[in-house]
């Protein structure tokens, strides 16, 4: 398998891939570098493609179309790959010479290297030793012909180790070499770093999403609903916060406390894909499905660690009932009404694996205790079979352990399903000052009120909570159900 040498950086295709005849697309890469949309970030159409016309029958098309087929499965298959590798091979360079800008561009030219010239070539034995070879050397290039030339050579010299960081790890390269290349270690570091407690939640996330996720500034603009240049600033802010920041794992004293920056972040990109805050769509499947594969990134590294085996089963367990969440005309459906046999029953029973392992894996937490809670409205056949005594038991244990106004606004929803619906409206009144006049809480209340026979003042509260929410689908189905009372 060989690789790029120093001539072809200048010899590769700009703007496209179409010199490899059929390249991947590069996780991260800029959007000028994508071959066109065949394939897609997660949640696209993988597979679509044009017709065949039904007069060709020929053997000739037949295997022609079989070549496609087998085309499209290669380059998916790399797309994967490199996702997969990427922040491992950002971490290790991150980690080895501690330039992150100059960094992350060099392992972009590694990609866009791969991507090209993988689909012809084949995918090297060792992949990830290919990507850090090649952006390797394209970092020390770019570190060479800066002005301090002499000085930094000298620079990368020093901190280049003597097996030059090209052997790849045991059992990883051919029989026979040595040596070793980073584990996926760095990508648990890399995320440490993008969670960094200098960075603002928000630039955590966008950090998170570029440099470990592998999205492009254009698509975290999007999911974010802000203007791309808006968003480059606000990346590039985040890398000088942490620029000097030592690539390392945080100290024991301080490693509960960086985790759960972590899997704050993992939660937030989460909950943001799958109920979005604001705009024409309710979910975005980009961002949950990032947020998941980041997640069992994380728990692979920390298989024991009962915080992050409960996060991932709480997400698992809630994009289980995504089939179900929208009607045909992309209206919202509330969980008592869905349609419970369009949920995924594969992802609940593993979701429902992880919540059980989540329980044995030391004290409950948060993450475990919401798990719990999913996992018991998932195994509920009918809505009326939910187990409301339990899930309200489970809400007493949450809201005692944290503040958060989201667990309370749950208990009083359960205690409504439990003792009633005016039970539940006391509740909620008490968390009036708390929650800020959030629109949940105008939302809960309509509900019971509509619950209790108070059809006025829940057709008030349906109204102001439509008005207090900037997502588009919530805000429709509200004032549907406003309407259906006046009438």
């Amino acid at each position: 398998m060989r690789e790029p040498g120093a001539g072809d950086r200048d010899r590769r295709p700009r703007g496209t891939l179409s010199a490899a005849g059929r390249g991947a697309r590069v996780p991260g890469a800029h959007p000028h570098h994508r071959r066109r949309d065949r394939l897609a970030r997660p949640g696209a159409d993988l597979d679509q493609e044009r017709p065949l016309r039904a007069d060709r029958t020929s053997d000739d098309d037949a295997d022609r179309a079989t070549h496609d087929d087998t085309d499209r499965a290669n380059d998916h298959d790399i797309e994967d790959l490199l996702r997969r590798h990427a922040p491992q091979v950002l971490g290790a360079l991150v980690r080895r010479y501690g330039h992150f800008d100059p960094a992350e561009d060099a392992v972009q030219e590694a990609l866009i290297a791969a991507a090209a010239q993988w689909p012809e070539d084949g995918v090297p034995e060792n992949p990830r030793g290919w990507l850090i070879r090649v952006a390797s050397r394209r970092l020390t290039d770019r570190l060479r012909s800066d002005e301090a030339r002499r000085r930094r050579e000298e620079t990368v010299a020093a901190l280049t180790p003597a097996d030059a960081f090209v052997a790849p790890p045991p059992g990883e390269g051919p029989t026979g070499q040595g040596g070793r290349a980073p584990s996926e270690d760095d990508t648990l570091t890399l995320l440490f770093l993008c969670c960094h407690p200098a960075l603002t939640p928000a630039a955590q996330i966008a950090l998170t999403l570029r440099a470990v996720g592998g999205l492009t500034t254009a698509e975290i603009a999007r999911a974010h609903l802000v203007e791309e240049a808006t968003m480059a600033q606000r990346i590039s802010r985040a890398k000088r916060a942490v620029r000097g920041a030592e690539f390392r794992r945080p100290e024991p004293e301080d490693r509960d406390r960086r985790l759960a920056a972590v899997l704050q972040v993992l939660y937030l990109i989460f909950n943001e894909g799958y109920t979005a805050t604001a705009g024409p769509d309710l979910h975005r499947t980009d961002l949950a499905r990032e947020a998941i594969r980041l997640t069992r990134s994380v728990r692979r590294l920390l298989p024991h660690e009962g915080r992050v085996t409960g996060l991932l089963a709480l997400m698992v367990l809630t994009e289980a009932r995504t089939p179900a969440r929208t009607g045909p005309d992309g209206e919202l459906v509330p969980l008592d009404e869905q349609d419970r046999a369009l949920w995924d029953r594969t992802a609940i029973a593993e979701g429902t694996a992880l919540a059980e392992e989540a329980l044995t894996q030391g004290p409950a937490g948060d993450y475990q205790l919401q798990a719990a809670i999913a996992a018991l409205h998932d195994e509920a056949g009918r809505a009326e079979d939910t187990d409301w005594p339990q899930i309200l038991a489970l809400y007493e244990l949450l809201v005692h352990r944290t503040p958060d106004p989201a667990a309370a606004l749950g208990r009083a929803v359960a205690v409504a399903m439990v003792h009633g619906p005016r039970a539940g409206l006391v509740e909620v009144d008490a968390l009036a000052g708390a929650s800020g006049g959030h629109y949940r809480l105008d939302a809960v209340r309509a509900h019971l009120l509509e619950r209790a026979g108070d059809h006025d003042a829940a057709r008030t509260a349906y109204l102001a909570a439509a008005d207090g929410t900037l997502s588009e689908p919530e805000a429709r189905y509200l004032r549907a159900r406003a309407d259906r009372l006046a009438l």
